[in-house]
């Protein structure tokens, strides 16, 4: 019986079937010539590089760098795109993108028929990956354009997953004007990263692409709301998204705004790109919101300011040695401030700011503790004569007082004691190291801004006092490896700082009423000329740098580190969140006890005799340093100067004048430097014993005289005149040059006649004028004027 012929037969199936394979193998064949001969230009996709994207601790843009033809598009993954987005465009676009091979024939069917019915073209045929293909290569509306969309798509699949090419999309899909790839899209139109785009934002931007221009959301948010109304209603029917969610979304309008270039950071963001110009993303630890605050701060600080005057600000993390904000410039859009330039970077004096370090390597070195007795008074370190800011002398200072009012005298005093060379050394150790000048070595004028740092170095070395003594060096990227750096110890950087945190921000409050509300440790400092302000202060969390003065270096009226500098720490520190201002643990090796002056020593250690003023300080490891030596004193070592008493009346002699039994008194004595400004009582001539009769005349006196007025004297202005008179003075006396003070204040010098001083314009009320000599000796005159 034969078998019956027809379109069910077996062989017509059979036949059918080897029709379809040889079918397939030549189109294959001919696919694979074709790629040989027209290779897939995925290259074009590599040379189009990506803008350049500098983004906050939270990914958001800071500032934003186009390529060579002015395109934002800014690179993406697909981890890295919210999940909605990802929904809404392949239900949308292309359903079956995960099943067909880049042409979806249903589809390009369904398409055709619906051109042909309605007269034009109702849906779409492209898939994504012929969308892919577009952007790839564009092309003319037309049938062979379509079949080289189709066959650069087969390509596509060929070589690429499908991951890969969702991601190209992701990356490279036109999203109106100059903008490609959700991310940058989202950035643009919404001010977010694509990964926290809600369900609406989603579905607004999944239809973008389709007509960027026609339904750019921020010209057209009626058609764009149409666009994303019509892709909910695709979503409902697939029943992807719930229907509540839906019907919720298309309540909401389209809001979006156009803001390709984001300006935050912008001169922090500009050195990342050029120092990493082949970095597409380039992360920092910048807080977005901080970042914003101090940034307008800044400015409406400087406004008011004199025409050029510029300021800079870093706020440092202390964990991870990066910036939370940078500023480097006020106004970075007004080139009469030269916005442009960064001023973080400036090498400029630092003024005093050095200081802390001076006494915190001074306590390690178990020179000094925090109540040392120092000497604010003029003197010489071999030629070198500093003088105050304020020109005045105090006498006898504490440590803690020196470093508190920024006295100049006694930071030289003690960077002597301790060396420049090992100061500038350790500097060096912990990443500060200082410009000199040509052929220059470090001195002594260290102490008082005599090198060159940035703002940089400065906030990295100022980390220490919060960071237990590590200095660090400011990184702007995570990828920079983080330093710790030794500068001081845990004790005294704490030491220090707890000297620093108790200043009041507010020089109009004493420190008796003053409460800190936000404490941190913090020291000003001037250049010469007023050129430069500084402010840096730290704690346990952060470490601000404050800059103030000219951009190109010249003079600024009035500019100092209190007067200019600390107003805008204060705008700073009321921006921070109070947890941010914590105070520091003292170390336990730090402890307090009583200590005396002038010895300097412990009080337990001391008669009540020789402890003439009592103080609490700060000691590390239990140890009290005494007080320096006084280079203009031979016989006062460590304060005690040893005396020859008669044994049977008491009464003071010397070799000279007596060869009878005497025993030695230990006499605690201030330092010579120091007894222009000590009270009477404390004074060597009240605590030595009296000289007996017979050794009075083996003991000279050089102590200088001033003449010219009589003591206690009352001087009035002539008859029938306003004017004061001038009072003459001269000192007789003296060795060497002469220092004139009136109540306190240091007199310029008189070039004519050095020992000589006229005192001119004098008010009505008490004045006592105070002549020294280089060596300590002095002499002290108290007169009235009247009217």
């Amino acid at each position: 019986m034969t078998q019956p012929q027809g379109v069910f037969s077996k062989r017509f199936w059979l036949k059918s079937l080897k029709r379809l394979l040889l079918t397939l193998l030549l189109c294959f064949v001919l696919f694979w010539i074709l790629d040989k001969f027209f290779p897939l230009p995925i290259d074009d996709f590599e040379r189009r590089s990506f803008a350049q994207l500098v983004v906050d601790a939270e990914g958001r843009p800071l500032r934003a760098f186009p390529d060579s033809q002015g395109v934002w598009r800014y690179p993406v993954t697909l981890e890295e795109v919210s999940p909605l987005y990802l929904e809404a465009l392949i239900n949308y676009e292309d359903r079956y993108f995960y099943q067909h091979p880049g042409v979806n024939p249903v589809a390009l069917l369904r398409a055709s028929a619906q051109a042909v019915y309605h007269g034009e073209i109702v849906s779409g045929g492209s898939t994504l990956t012929m969308q892919v293909a577009r952007i790839l290569e564009p092309h003319e509306k037309s049938i062979s354009g379509k079949l080289q969309q189709m066959f650069r798509a087969l390509q596509l699949e060929w070589y690429y997953s499908k991951d890969e090419i969702l991601t190209y999309y992701l990356n490279y899909a036109p999203f109106g004007g100059t903008i490609e790839g959700v991310e940058a899209a989202s950035f643009t139109y919404l001010g977010k990263s694509s990964k926290d785009l809600t369900a609406s934002e989603a579905a607004m931007l999944a239809v973008l692409p389709q007509a960027p221009s026609w339904n750019r959301p921020d010209l057209y948010p009626e058609r764009a709301k149409a666009q994303r109304n019509k892709l909910l209603d695709r979503l409902a029917d697939f029943n992807v998204w719930p229907v509540e969610l839906i019907d919720e979304i298309k309540q909401e309008d389209v809001w979006a705004q156009y803001n390709t270039q984001p300006v935050l950071a912008p001169l922090l963001s500009r050195e990342l790109v050029n120092r990493y110009p082949d970095r597409r993303l380039i992360k920092t630890a910048i807080d977005r919101n901080l970042q914003t605050e101090l940034e307008l701060s800044v400015f409406d600080y400087i406004r008011g300011k004199e025409k050029g005057l510029s300021a800079a600000v870093i706020v440092m993390d202390n964990a991870s040695s990066m910036p939370l904000a940078y500023i480097g410039s006020a106004d970075f859009a007004n080139p009469d401030r030269a916005g442009y330039v960064d001023m973080t970077k400036a090498t400029r004096s630092p003024g005093s700011t050095l200081k802390p370090f001076i006494y915190g390597m001074a306590l390690d070195k178990g020179l000094i503790h925090s109540e040392s007795l120092l000497f604010d008074v003029p003197q010489s370190f071999e030629g070198y004569k500093p003088k105050n800011f304020s020109e005045n002398f105090n006498g006898a200072v504490s440590v803690s007082q020196s470093l508190a009012r920024s006295l100049n005298m006694p930071a030289v005093q003690v960077l002597n004691e301790l060396y420049a060379e090992y100061f500038y050394i350790q500097l060096t150790n912990a990443g500060l190291k200082l410009s000199l000048p040509e052929s220059a070595t470090p001195s002594l004028s260290l102490a008082l801004g005599g090198g060159g740092a940035n703002l940089h170095q400065l906030v990295g070395a100022f980390s220490a006092l919060g960071n237990k003594g590590l200095a660090t060096e400011l990184r702007l990227d995570p990828d920079q490896p983080q330093k710790k750096l030794p500068l001081l110890s845990q004790e005294a950087s704490w030491v220090v700082q707890n000297i620093l945190s108790q200043i009041p921000l507010n020089n109009h409050l004493s420190h008796r009423y003053f409460q800190p509300t936000k404490q941190i440790a913090y020291k000003t400092g001037t250049s010469y000329g007023s050129r430069d302000a500084w402010v840096l202060a730290s704690n346990k969390k952060v470490t601000i740098g404050v800059w103030v003065g000219m951009p190109d270096g010249s003079f600024s009226l009035n500019n100092t580190g209190r007067t200019t500098a600390v107003p805008l720490l204060e705008r700073i520190l009321k921006i921070m969140p109070s947890d941010w201002l914590a105070p520091i643990e003292r170390p336990a090796t730090v402890t307090m006890a009583d200590i005396c002056w002038p010895l300097g020593t412990l009080a337990s250690l001391q008669s009540e005799e020789n402890c003439h003023k009592k103080r609490s300080a700060y000691l590390i490891d239990e140890t009290a340093p005494a007080t320096f030596s006084d280079p203009l004193s031979s016989d006062w070592h460590n304060g005690l100067m040893k005396v020859q008493l008669d044994a049977a009346t008491g009464k003071r002699v010397n070799n000279q004048c007596f060869d009878g039994s005497v025993h030695i008194k230990e006499v605690a004595l201030w330092p010579k430097s120091l007894e222009p400004w000590i009270a009477k009582p404390f004074r060597s001539e009240s605590l030595l014993p009296e000289y007996a009769e017979n050794c009075q005349n083996s003991v000279g006196s050089s102590k200088p005289r001033i003449a010219g007025l009589d003591p206690e004297s009352i001087i009035y202005a002539e008859p029938q005149k306003q004017t004061l008179p001038e009072v003459q003075l001269w000192a007789e006396g003296i060795t060497g040059e002469a220092y004139w003070f009136l109540n306190g204040r240091l007199l310029p010098p008189t070039l004519e006649a050095k020992h000589r001083i006229a005192l001119k314009n004098l008010s009505r009320g008490d004045y006592e004028v105070i002549v020294v000599d280089e060596t300590g000796a002095f002499s002290e005159l108290d007169f009235r004027v009247e009217q």
